[in-house]
């Protein structure tokens, strides 16, 4: 019997739970990552299954999956095919690995296309894509101690491309008969240039990847082929969402059962927030983004920068550089380059 999920639960808990008519999540774990768990959503398809994301290439959650589909009566071969929001590790890379294995489909968003090429071509793995960026923020400090972590590793094996491309307003259907679902696939660039939700009108549902989160805002543009202003296309991304019709919240990270409407203006409210207190550090004097990004504070917790860990730092640094880049847009600050450095005023 498999339990229907209950939001007030611990939502990284192992196993499997129902949140919707034929639609069952299951947390796969993200070791040494403090969001901990990663949302995999099983919609019955028929005979067999498709995943909204897949996770990360474990054994662990390889295990932990099995053991979730077991309890639905299937397999991995019963997999049909990957509906992978977009492509950060947890969410793409296990489908990968087990497409090789047991032939699945993958689909993915095609503006992910740019960071998978650059993935997959030679001498990725030696590169940071994060390198100007902390150069134009300023944060030679930061890039110190980063560069003294080993790099990850990598296995360019984990990014083979997908079967394929997802266009915006693409409509997949799952499932057939009584059983019959369309999913509707809207572009939402911003945590990545290819990110995509799948919207179940008729079901109430949005699957949300990491559009939109219940509890913490996703980081902007950690990929390997960064937009020019990813902040900007994030938030004309929200408003899209906003603009459509309501629905249950179905994240990959967090509990379910949020109003998607309520998050999105909780997360709109909170960047219209941080741009205002990062137009005032400016006004006070700071000109970087290291800068700027040192005189807001972090997380729910309200932590300062200096009190955040060198890889939260660093998102946190380039958030800041995000924020300030789309006040030069709106016209609210200037921007002018000293070297790699760029310096905000108003």
């Amino acid at each position: 019997m498999v339990p229907d999920d209950d939001p007030a639960g611990d939502w990284t808990a192992p196993g499997v739970f129902r949140c919707a008519p034929d639609v069952y999540r299951i947390p796969l774990p993200l070791p040494n990552d403090g969001l901990r768990a990663v949302n995999v959503y099983a919609i019955a398809d028929g005979s067999g299954f498709s995943l909204v994301d897949s996770g990360w290439v474990l054994q662990e959650s390889r295990e932990l999956l099995v053991s979730a589909l077991a309890q639905l009566g299937g397999g991995l071969g019963d997999v049909r095919r990957f509906l992978v929001t977009h492509s950060h590790r947890d969410h793409y890379t296990l489908a990968v690995a087990l497409r090789r294995e047991f032939g699945g489909r993958i689909l993915l968003g095609e503006g992910e296309k740019p960071g998978l090429e650059e993935l997959n071509s030679p001498g990725a793995g030696e590169r940071s894509p994060h390198l100007p960026r902390l150069l134009r923020a300023g944060a030679d400090d930061l890039l110190r101690r980063l560069n003294a972590f080993p790099r990850p590793e990598f296995d360019v094996s984990d990014w083979e491309l997908p079967d394929e491309w997802i266009t915006d307003g693409s409509v997949i259907t799952v499932g057939e008969g009584d059983a019959l679902r369309e999913l509707t696939a809207i572009a939402t660039p911003g945590h990545t240039r290819g990110h995509v939700v799948f919207a179940d009108e008729p079901g109430d549902l949005l699957f949300a990847g990491d559009h939109v989160l219940p509890r913490i805002t996703p980081s902007i543009a950690l990929e390997p082929v960064p937009a020019v202003s990813p902040l900007a296309d994030f938030l004309a991304s929200l408003e899209l969402v906003r603009s459509r019709p309501d629905a249950t919240l179905l994240p990959a990270h967090g509990p379910v059962g949020m109003r998607v409407h309520e998050r999105v203006d909780a997360l709109l409210a909170h960047h219209a927030d941080r741009l205002e207190k990062s137009l005032a550090a400016v006004r006070e004097g700071r000109s970087t983004a290291t800068e700027v990004a040192g005189a807001l504070r972090w997380t729910r917790r309200e932590h300062a920068l200096a009190d955040l860990d060198v890889f939260n730092e660093m998102l946190a640094v380039l958030e800041t550089m995000a924020h300030l880049d789309v006040l030069v847009e709106r016209g609210a600050l200037t921007v002018r380059h000293e070297g790699d450095v760029a310096h905000y005023t108003i």
